[in-house]
Protein backbone atom coordinates (compact mmCIF):
# COMPACT_ATOMS: atom_id res chain seq x y z
CA UNK A 1 0.00 0.00 0.00
CA UNK A 2 1.22 3.28 -0.80
CA UNK A 3 0.15 6.35 1.77
CA UNK A 4 -1.49 9.35 -0.20
CA UNK A 5 -3.61 12.34 0.30
CA UNK A 6 -7.26 11.00 1.18
CA UNK A 7 -8.59 13.30 -1.57
CA UNK A 8 -7.08 11.56 -3.98
CA UNK A 9 -8.81 8.63 -3.27
CA UNK A 10 -11.96 10.29 -2.99
CA UNK A 11 -13.18 10.02 -6.17
CA UNK A 12 -12.54 6.42 -6.62
CA UNK A 13 -14.25 5.96 -3.13
CA UNK A 14 -17.50 7.43 -3.49
CA UNK A 15 -17.85 6.31 -7.05
CA UNK A 16 -17.42 2.49 -5.15
CA UNK A 17 -19.60 3.41 -2.40
CA UNK A 18 -22.91 2.69 -3.61
CA UNK A 19 -21.55 -0.64 -4.80
CA UNK A 20 -20.29 -1.37 -1.33
CA UNK A 21 -16.93 -1.13 1.14
CA UNK A 22 -16.25 -3.12 4.35
CA UNK A 23 -16.43 -1.38 7.29
CA UNK A 24 -13.90 -2.71 9.97
CA UNK A 25 -13.31 -2.35 13.78
CA UNK A 26 -11.45 -4.00 16.29
CA UNK A 27 -12.04 -3.89 19.85
CA UNK A 28 -10.17 -5.89 22.11
CA UNK A 29 -9.83 -9.36 20.88
CA UNK A 30 -12.52 -9.37 18.99
CA UNK A 31 -12.86 -8.28 15.29
CA UNK A 32 -15.06 -7.80 12.95
CA UNK A 33 -16.08 -6.05 9.34
CA UNK A 34 -19.36 -5.01 7.20
CA UNK A 35 -20.69 -3.94 4.37
CA UNK A 36 -21.54 -0.07 4.14
CA UNK A 37 -22.68 1.73 1.37
CA UNK A 38 -23.41 5.27 3.01
CA UNK A 39 -20.57 7.12 4.43
CA UNK A 40 -19.96 11.12 4.26
CA UNK A 41 -16.32 12.54 3.56
CA UNK A 42 -15.21 16.32 4.41
CA UNK A 43 -13.64 18.84 6.14
CA UNK A 44 -14.64 18.91 10.14
CA UNK A 45 -13.19 20.75 13.33
CA UNK A 46 -9.82 21.53 10.70
CA UNK A 47 -9.69 17.64 10.39
CA UNK A 48 -10.16 15.33 7.16
CA UNK A 49 -13.08 13.80 8.44
CA UNK A 50 -15.07 10.15 7.31
CA UNK A 51 -18.65 9.43 8.75
CA UNK A 52 -19.90 6.21 8.94
CA UNK A 53 -23.75 5.03 10.15
CA UNK A 54 -24.04 1.69 12.00
CA UNK A 55 -27.45 0.65 13.14
CA UNK A 56 -27.62 -0.47 16.54
CA UNK A 57 -28.81 -3.57 16.05
CA UNK A 58 -25.11 -4.50 14.15
CA UNK A 59 -22.36 -6.33 15.88
CA UNK A 60 -20.00 -3.91 14.79
CA UNK A 61 -21.71 -1.32 16.91
CA UNK A 62 -20.90 -3.37 19.79
CA UNK A 63 -17.57 -2.91 18.98
CA UNK A 64 -17.13 0.21 17.41
CA UNK A 65 -18.78 1.35 21.09
CA UNK A 66 -15.61 0.24 22.49
CA UNK A 67 -13.01 1.05 19.68
CA UNK A 68 -11.15 3.96 18.70
CA UNK A 69 -10.65 4.09 14.77
CA UNK A 70 -11.85 1.91 12.59
CA UNK A 71 -11.36 1.54 8.84
CA UNK A 72 -13.00 1.63 5.52
CA UNK A 73 -11.73 -0.68 2.45
CA UNK A 74 -12.54 0.10 -1.07
CA UNK A 75 -12.46 -3.24 -3.92
CA UNK A 76 -12.97 -1.35 -7.16
CA UNK A 77 -13.55 -2.53 -10.45
CA UNK A 78 -16.41 -5.16 -9.13
CA UNK A 79 -13.94 -6.77 -7.24
CA UNK A 80 -15.05 -8.57 -4.05
CA UNK A 81 -18.85 -8.55 -4.73
CA UNK A 82 -19.64 -12.17 -2.76
CA UNK A 83 -17.68 -10.69 -0.05
CA UNK A 84 -19.68 -7.78 0.05
CA UNK A 85 -22.74 -9.61 0.17
CA UNK A 86 -21.37 -12.19 2.91
CA UNK A 87 -19.95 -8.85 4.87
CA UNK A 88 -22.89 -7.47 4.01
CA UNK A 89 -25.73 -10.26 5.38
CA UNK A 90 -24.22 -12.38 7.94
CA UNK A 91 -23.27 -11.44 11.59
CA UNK A 92 -20.00 -11.33 13.21
CA UNK A 93 -21.37 -12.77 16.07
CA UNK A 94 -21.74 -16.12 14.31
CA UNK A 95 -18.57 -16.54 13.39
CA UNK A 96 -15.90 -15.32 11.30
CA UNK A 97 -16.77 -13.02 8.61
CA UNK A 98 -13.56 -12.65 6.79
CA UNK A 99 -12.82 -16.01 6.81
CA UNK A 100 -16.96 -16.80 5.11
CA UNK A 101 -16.13 -13.93 2.59
CA UNK A 102 -12.69 -15.25 1.81
CA UNK A 103 -11.12 -11.62 2.27
CA UNK A 104 -7.98 -11.26 4.33
CA UNK A 105 -7.28 -8.70 7.55
CA UNK A 106 -4.14 -7.06 8.02
CA UNK A 107 -2.69 -4.97 11.01
CA UNK A 108 -3.93 -1.70 10.80
CA UNK A 109 -0.90 1.14 9.81
CA UNK A 110 -1.58 4.30 11.89
CA UNK A 111 -4.51 2.45 14.02
CA UNK A 112 -5.36 -0.46 15.73
CA UNK A 113 -7.86 -1.90 13.41
CA UNK A 114 -7.31 -3.93 10.36
CA UNK A 115 -8.33 -3.50 6.80
CA UNK A 116 -8.72 -5.43 4.15
CA UNK A 117 -6.10 -6.56 2.51
CA UNK A 118 -7.83 -7.48 -0.77
CA UNK A 119 -9.02 -4.04 -1.47
CA UNK A 120 -7.56 -0.98 -3.92
CA UNK A 121 -8.11 2.21 -1.74
CA UNK A 122 -8.13 2.11 2.25
CA UNK A 123 -8.68 4.74 4.87
CA UNK A 124 -8.16 4.69 8.25
CA UNK A 125 -10.26 6.31 11.06
CA UNK A 126 -9.30 7.79 14.32
CA UNK A 127 -12.79 7.59 16.21
CA UNK A 128 -13.01 11.46 17.55
CA UNK A 129 -17.40 12.43 17.69
CA UNK A 130 -20.22 9.97 17.92
CA UNK A 131 -23.93 11.19 17.44
CA UNK A 132 -27.10 8.83 17.98
CA UNK A 133 -29.86 9.69 14.73
CA UNK A 134 -32.41 12.29 16.52
CA UNK A 135 -35.85 10.18 15.26
CA UNK A 136 -37.88 13.21 15.87
CA UNK A 137 -35.47 15.80 13.52
CA UNK A 138 -35.80 13.23 10.36
CA UNK A 139 -37.11 13.99 7.49
CA UNK A 140 -40.93 11.94 7.46
CA UNK A 141 -40.00 10.02 3.99
CA UNK A 142 -36.70 9.29 5.19
CA UNK A 143 -38.37 7.92 7.75
CA UNK A 144 -41.01 5.72 6.25
CA UNK A 145 -38.48 4.13 3.79
CA UNK A 146 -35.54 3.16 5.77
CA UNK A 147 -36.32 3.61 9.44
CA UNK A 148 -39.83 1.57 9.49
CA UNK A 149 -38.58 -0.63 12.07
CA UNK A 150 -37.12 1.68 14.35
CA UNK A 151 -33.81 0.15 13.74
CA UNK A 152 -31.54 3.92 13.85
CA UNK A 153 -28.12 4.48 13.27
CA UNK A 154 -25.49 6.07 15.48
CA UNK A 155 -23.04 8.50 13.08
CA UNK A 156 -19.39 7.60 13.87
CA UNK A 157 -17.07 10.92 12.91
CA UNK A 158 -13.63 8.86 11.96
CA UNK A 159 -9.93 11.60 11.60
CA UNK A 160 -8.81 10.82 8.54
CA UNK A 161 -5.33 9.77 9.73
CA UNK A 162 -4.03 7.31 6.91
CA UNK A 163 -5.24 7.02 3.24
CA UNK A 164 -3.78 4.00 0.82
CA UNK A 165 -3.98 2.99 -2.40
CA UNK A 166 -2.41 -0.26 -3.94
Amino acid sequence: MRETSYQELLPKALEQLPGGAFLTVKAGDQVNTMTIGWASFGHIWSKPVCCVLVRYSRYTYELLEKAADFSVSFPLGGKLRQALHIAGSTSGRDGDKFARAAITPVPGIKIISPYVDDCDLVYECKIVYKLPMDENALEPMIQANLYRQGDYHVMYFGEIVGAYMK
